[in-house]
């Protein structure tokens, strides 16, 4: 075992799209970054999968679009929803002002893997992977830098800034003493994959019953479902037994009725607990919390990654210049949560809304479910499904490159 110290101008802890995103961005702009993920790889099955027009548009200010879309992916042009078995039209994203016209599913170990390998073409690029980030360097009251273990002993980083893109747990965010405010959740997910079949149809939307709902992802050669179920009602669904959970299945999704003995125990379904939260303060001196570390987003939508993704560009907008020169200031610091404030109230204002007025009201329903009227007129109406469109596909204040490329690849 040894002992490793390392300087640096930004230490991103993190290694999901918000770190990796604004380690590229940094590096591109000839900034030293290093960037600290704890795990061997990105390989993990709670990780979103919607890559939505706006971050798809970013790829194509950078350049990277044509080489990312040639990764394995499916497309969505449009969303839509089963109340029963009536379909219902929500999200119609072929107005959107973007280069892609679409949602793009792709599992996220390969979005990351990605950035991690377009990163490493910049000498300012700096990723350690098995690396966890345990506690801050504090000086006189500013922090100055994390300390880390390896596999090899320990890592002390120390750096002009440290970002927390540590998620929903963040570990540096505690280290810092903030602390998050919890908005609520009605609900948690049980996650689980299933076969695909040739002869499926390729669709990716929610299915709505009576106390039901169920999410399916199209991953190309399987289909990861997410069932959602009230807040803290796992236990009592274990209890219940898992014939009668493949039952609730084949009745929600009678297409992948045929399979559901595919679940032939507990351990290939997950829990996912849902948690929405804030943070009133993002920032410490020589330290910012952005993506989950500063905002946990719920997954309807599917737009926490994207939300983070964004963070992520208004940060490297506004940082690149004080961190290259040295010049770092507070200030600089609150420009970035003053930005990204106001979209992320807005997201989880409306996330709130229907977690409380549609989620909470399937899960707790027990007659026949109608579909709510705004769903009706979408689905009747093409130029009502552009809202959605835009709130899912671009998001509030969507961000754009502002930085040179100062380092060619």
């Amino acid at each position: 075992m040894s002992d490793e110290r390392l300087s640096t101008r930004c230490c991103v802890v993190g290694g999901g799209p918000c770190g990796l995103m604004l380690g590229f961005l940094l590096a591109r702009a000839g900034v030293d970054v290093v960037v600290l993920e704890k795990h061997g790889d990105f390989l993990r099955d709670f990780r979103g999968d919607t890559i939505h027009p706006s971050t798809l548009e970013l790829m194509g200010e950078l350049g990277l679009l044509a080489d990312f879309l040639k990764l394995p992916h499916q497309e969505a042009a449009s969303i839509g929803a089963f109340f029963g078995n009536q379909e219902y039209a929500f999200a119609d994203f072929t107005d959107l002002p973007t280069r892609c016209k679409f949602i793009a599913f792709m599992p996220q170990w390969d979005f990351l893997n990605f950035l991690a390998d377009r990163g490493k073409r910049y000498p300012a690029f700096h990723l350690h992977m098995r690396t966890d980030a345990v506690d801050l360097v504090n000086e006189n009251g500013r922090i100055r830098g994390v300390r880390a273990t390896t596999p090899d002993g320990t890592l002390e980083v120390s750096a002009d800034l440290t970002v927390a893109c540590d998620g929903r747990h963040s570990t540096v965010r505690e280290r810092a003493g903030l602390r998050a405010r919890d908005l609520g959740a009605p609900m948690d997910v049980l996650w689980f994959r299933l076969h695909k079949r040739a002869g499926d149809v390729e669709e990716t939307m929610g299915r709505f019953a009576a106390g039901h709902i169920v999410v399916l992802i199209d991953r190309g050669d399987y289909w990861q479902c997410a069932f959602v179920i009230p807040k803290g009602a796992f236990e009592e669904t274990r209890r219940a037994g898992l014939p009668a959970f493949r039952q609730k299945v084949a009745q929600l999704v009678p297409p992948l009725a045929d399979r559901v003995d595919e679940l032939a125990d507990w351990d290939q379904v997950k829990l996912l607990t849902v948690a929405v939260d804030r943070l009133n303060e993002w920032l410490r001196p020589g330290l910012l919390c952005i993506g989950d570390a500063a905002h946990a987003m719920s997954p309807i939508g599917g737009v926490g990654i994207n939300l983070a993704v964004q963070d992520a560009v208004a940060a490297a907008n506004i940082l690149w210049q004080p961190l290259a020169s040295g010049t770092l200031q507070e200030a600089d610091l609150a420009r970035v949560q003053k930005r990204r404030t106001f979209p992320t109230r807005v997201t989880q204002r409306i996330q709130l809304i229907i977690q409380n007025n549609v989620v909470g009201h399937v899960l707790g329903e027990t007659q026949a479910l109608r579909a709510p009227l705004l769903l009706r007129l979408m689905s009747r109406y093409a130029v009502l499904r552009r809202l959605p469109a835009r709130f899912l596909g671009l998001g509030v204040r969507p961000e754009h490159v502002h930085m040179p490329e100062r380092v060619p690849a």
